[in-house]
């Protein structure tokens, strides 16, 4: 039996150190590896990240979308970078994003998180903002399969605030009716839930969110956004060790060169585990 992403994920990020490295091939990053921006170039950076830093990082972002972009052929590139990056053991998170209700979230869920699918992954990005309950297909499968979710929750774009800090009639903000909402599924879990929050680590001040959710925070904003590993305590408090902050251009920008990848994603490891104590 596959034991619960959390679990899975409190060992890789032990054993490999607490850091996710986003798979963000958009067409400037391509251009900057000297790359063509199409299915070839596409290939070449993904096989790169993942064949230089697939034994030493604990979890992998790719954002499915810079792969749709290019098709069936993009969607071929992403379904191999997913199996060779788990084959080197290293957890795949899917950054989609994917948000519906009724049968259609049912067939996103299949599409990321049915054990025999091709673009199979440990754990997926998904949207609330139909409303909780229509993410129950996703919890559901999620947890046959032991998988995970990370819901969006306080995300690092301004626009979010618009949507996830407005207020409900009985006082509560969206946001925290999310992070609500995953403490109750992570409830008794150990040593982590699977079911996870966005985050932003450029959020500043978040004590007044509840953010003890027994589950994994995933923290976008390392780096290029302007978050520094030190901030991780300022901005999680008392939830900082479930933190699993998430860097890609900081780390990627040193590429095509697979040992400067690998200097620069142990470097950022180095940083978080300091600011962790």
């Amino acid at each position: 039996m596959t034991l619960p992403f959390g679990t899975r994920l409190r060992q890789a990020m032990d054993e490999r150190g607490p850091l996710c490295v986003g798979i963000d091939p958009h067409a400037s990053l391509l251009a900057d590896w000297g790359l063509n921006d199409d299915v070839a170039g596409l290939a070449r950076f993904t096989r790169t990240v993942v064949e230089a830093l697939g034994e030493t990082v604990a979890v992998f972002k790719p954002q499915s979308a810079f792969f749709e972009r290019f098709g069936s052929r993009g969607l071929a590139v992403l379904e191999t970078a997913v199996v060779e990056a788990r084959e080197r053991g290293a957890l795949v998170l899917m950054d989609a994003k994917r948000g519906d209700i009724g049968s259609t979230m049912a067939a996103y869920a299949e599409t990321f998180l049915r054990k025999d699918s091709p673009l199979f992954s440990d754990a997926l990005t998904v949207s609330p903002y139909l409303g909780y309950g229509s993410l129950r297909p996703a919890v559901d499968l999620a947890r046959e399969s032991g998988a995970g979710l990370f819901v969006l929750a306080l995300t690092s774009n301004p626009e979010g605030a618009e949507v996830q800090r407005a207020v409900r009639e009985d006082g509560r903000t969206l946001a925290a009716t999310m992070l609500g909402h995953l403490a109750a599924e992570n409830a008794g879990a150990e040593p982590l839930g699977s079911f996870g929050a966005v985050v932003g680590a450029t959020l500043g001040d978040l004590s007044s969110f509840d953010l003890a959710i027994n589950g994994p925070l995933l923290a976008p904003g390392i780096g290029a956004q302007g978050a520094t590993p030190a901030d991780l305590p300022k901005v999680f408090g008392d939830a900082v060790r479930n933190v699993v902050p998430s860097v890609s251009r900081g780390v990627l920008r040193h590429g095509p060169d697979a040992a400067a990848l690998r200097a620069a994603a142990d470097r950022f490891a180095d940083e978080v585990r300091t600011a962790l104590g």
